[in-house]
């Protein structure tokens, strides 16, 4: 079998394990009783909660107030409303992180780098709540779904942008100077050895902001955008225990189910050999 310069350049990436042998992250990791059940857990959890959340409720005399709160129909759309609002706002993060800690590691980009560290600090310095009320104002966005998407956009954007950074500058430089020696373009070596290499770094911070921003997106509940904040601020306005228990309960076991396929895809995404 005839290797060229490429291939060997490519080998750390992809052929670390015999070729026979070598198997998706995600298949290894079921391999084991105990990851299996890792994997299962939480949505089997999530899931009980849920089944005695429903049964708790259902065993309520629910007052005028109650229930078109907790109806099946208004639950079903806050809960989809705060999934559209969350994915919305990460597809942004990552749209936006990934190019920019890309190219912040370049060499002619190293003089403003950072600044743009600075102000995704900035962004996730100040409190969520007080970003949200400021792009809130008349004369900047508005309330609504949109100010919602941008403010979590500023809260959440750092840990994508910062592990993007730190995944690409942490390969070996040995590897790029050998890709470099063989005649791979800087283009090359950037897409088809350093970002490869980096990709279980961005997961992990993809993973961290996609949870910052179903968390963070019960508070779009104060500018009218929506969401299980919904529920819960209805629960403590009208001081209703039942309410506010189903809006902490939803979002809770939300926010660990988005954790959970969170780190299935960080597994099923990981590069071969890695």
């Amino acid at each position: 079998m005839t290797v060229t310069a490429e291939d060997a350049a490519l080998a750390p990436v992809g052929q670390q394990e015999p070729e026979g042998e070598r198997r998706s992250g995600l298949r290894r990791v079921l391999a084991s009783p105990a990851a299996v059940w890792g994997y299962i857990g939480i949505p089997l959890i999530v899931i009980i909660s849920w089944i005695v959340l429903y049964y708790w409720v259902a065993g309520q005399e629910l007052d005028r107030i109650e229930a078109p709160i907790l109806t099946g129909d208004n639950i079903t759309d806050k809960m989809l409303e705060h999934i559209q609002l969350s994915v919305i706002a990460t597809v942004f993060i990552i749209a936006i992180a990934v190019p920019l800690g890309m190219l912040l590691t370049r060499r002619f980009a190293k003089p403003v780098t950072p600044l743009f560290v600075g102000l995704a600090n900035i962004g996730q310095a100040i409190p969520s709540i007080g970003v949200i009320f400021f792009l809130a104002l008349p004369f900047l966005l508005g309330i609504g779904p949109q100010t919602a998407i941008v403010a979590v956009i500023i809260y959440c954007i750092l840990p994508v942008l910062r592990n993007t950074m730190v995944g690409i500058d942490q390969v070996d430089r040995s590897l790029i100077e050998s890709a470099r020696g063989m005649g791979m373009t800087k283009r090359a070596v950037l897409l088809r050895i350093e970002l490869p290499l980096a990709v279980p770094v961005i997961l992990a911070g993809i993973r961290t902001a996609l949870i910052l921003a179903v968390g963070t997106m019960t508070l779009a509940t104060f500018i009218n955008a929506g969401g299980l904040g919904d529920i819960i601020n209805q629960g403590i306005v009208q001081n209703r225990d039942s309410i506010l228990v189903t809006g902490a309960v939803l979002t809770a076991g939300l926010a660990l189910l988005i954790d959970w396929i969170a780190s299935i895809a960080e597994e099923v995404f990981r590069p071969k050999g890695l």
